[in-house]
């Protein structure tokens, strides 16, 4: 079997999207699988192309086993809706062009970015494959939860362009509960979707003790730590966790955030002009780097904002801080918080409810029996999740379906 696999990121990107396809194609090759990768050249989230690349027309490589073709796209940071556009737009097109003379018997189309699907459909029809459409986020109507863009007339129009690609693709695997059930309210049929969650690699990320050259390098030994590590974004609602973190007096308590965004600027300017002490900014880390990191943390912090949309997502983080026995601080509604409260692996806060987010933190710093309870959640939540297995189920939906 041969699989064409079109994706906007892919290592040695170290977002959820990259590291997702990375360790499920890993899986599919041991079966024996043949798998090409369609991808731009890596720069995200700064916009900037990754050292020892250049944003040529046309590279191959491989990773690890994995055919890797990598297209011209037109290259922005990930802020400013139409540039943002322009970028998806520019990979959907030279994917395209490309995915036409490779040889594959099935496409999986991942989105976001929405665009890349309609690469996807087009290849589909000319060479007369089947095709997956891999759902990891309900877009158009994301851009409007974080404000890119209002409901009209394009916003209507891409929202018919995205329910007739569900009807197209020979099959939707969604990452959530929550988005089969989205699609099945307007109108795809049921049996046509299938549920692939994220989860983690337990290889990479497992219980281990804290490193104390790394915690007195950043000068932060003895501290209760809370760790945000991933994409700052305009969804993540870091700007009120910062001002939350203000009215926070316990000089035990301490926040690290690791990773780069559209709001990364915005937060450390607010970190600063509240002068906060108990808050470290660091740089992005690779993703081999960040079980190390997340080994000195005591907690990982999960937030997004308070919108309805957000309900349907859950946050890749919250597997991997439970593979490494981390309880989650999770500041999300709908299936992530059910799951986060069925295992026992943390608690939630309401999102963007200040008094609410300020009591878990002090209660899981203060609750030493409580902590280790949720310890024990984790390890749940862990073996439920593990991406081996996951990966296994999906290759299984794909073999079905050639």
């Amino acid at each position: 079997m041969k699989i064409l696999f079109i994706t906007d990121n892919f290592p040695p990107e170290v977002n959820a999207p990259a590291t997702r396809t990375y360790e499920h194609v890993q899986e599919w090759i041991k079966e024996g699988t043949d798998v090409t990768i369609i991808t731009c050249f890596p720069n995200f989230p700064h916009g900037k192309i990754y050292a020892g690349y250049k944003n040529k027309l046309y590279q191959k490589e491989y990773i690890d086993g994995i055919e890797v073709i990598r297209v011209w796209s037109y290259i922005t940071a990930n802020s400013g809706f139409i540039k943002r556009v322009l970028d998806y737009v520019s990979f959907a097109f030279m994917a395209f062009w490309v995915g036409l003379f490779q040889k594959y018997d099935i496409i999986i189309a991942t989105s976001p970015q929405f665009f890349t699907t309609w690469t996807g459909w087009g290849l589909s029809k000319i060479r007369r494959k089947p095709w997956i459409f891999e759902l990891r986020d309900l877009w158009p109507e994301s851009i409007k939860t974080v404000g890119a863009m209002k409901q009209g007339r394009v916003i209507d129009i891409l929202e018919k362009i995205e329910l007739a690609l569900y009807r197209d693709a020979t099959r939707v695997i969604a990452v959530t509960d929550a988005f089969k059930n989205n699609l099945i309210k307007r109108g795809i049929n049921a049996e046509k979707i299938d549920v692939i969650t994220n989860g983690s690699n337990v290889e990479l990320f497992y219980d281990r003790t804290k490193d104390p050259l790394l915690l007195e390098q950043l000068n932060i030994s003895g501290k209760f730590i809370i760790g945000y590590i991933g994409t700052h974004g305009l969804a993540h609602s870091l700007d009120f966790i910062v001002q939350s973190i203000a009215k926070i007096s316990d000089p035990d308590i301490h926040f690290l955030f690791i990773g780069d965004g559209a709001m990364k600027k915005t937060i450390v300017a607010l970190a600063n002009e509240f002068s906060l002490t108990n808050v470290t900014f660091l740089d992005p880390i690779s993703k081999e780097d960040v079980p190390m990191y997340l080994s000195i943390c005591d907690v990982s912090l999960a937030p997004l904002k308070k919108e309805d949309n957000f309900k349907t997502v859950i946050p890749s983080k919250i597997f991997e801080a439970s593979a490494m026995r981390k309880p989650t601080l999770l500041g999300v509604e709908g299936q992530a918080k059910e799951i986060i409260e069925h295992h026992n692996a943390g608690l939630c806060f309401e999102p963007e409810n200040e008094s609410d987010f300020i009591a878990k933190v002090q209660q899981l710093k203060n609750d030493p029996i409580l902590y280790s309870s949720l310890q024990l959640g984790c390890d749940s939540l862990a073996i439920a999740y593990d991406r081996k297995k996951l990966a296994h189920q999906m290759y299984t939906i794909i073999k079905q379906h050639i």
